[in-house]
């Protein structure tokens, strides 16, 4: 299935998080919590201002990004967790 996201929405797909602590301790799948690190799979095309002008987004596709932990809704397309959240849930773009 294809997903094109409307306006300033944006669909995430999250980073898995390491199963392992620094120290090496295997964090098991019942401590662990939902990464709040994603890459934006699709983006809209950005909202309308008042004058009916279009205000594009500050992401694009292949971005890494910060969210907030309860951010969006959860979808599942192809049998694959992804998100589907409005541009101003996005916390930070992680360069690097």
């Amino acid at each position: 299935m294809k997903l094109k996201p409307l306006n300033d929405r944006i669909l995430v797909k999250r980073l898995e998080q390491e199963e392992k602590t620094a120290g090496g301790i295997i964090i098991p799948d019942s401590a662990k919590e939902k990464p709040m690190k994603g890459e934006v799979i699709a983006a809209g095309p950005g909202k309308l201002d008042d004058s009916g002008n279009r205000i594009e987004l500050g992401v694009k596709e292949g971005d890494a990004v910060l969210f907030a932990k309860y951010a969006g809704t959860e979808i599942k397309i192809d049998g694959a967790e992804h998100l589907v959240m409005r541009e101003d849930d996005i916390l930070a773009i992680v360069e690097g």
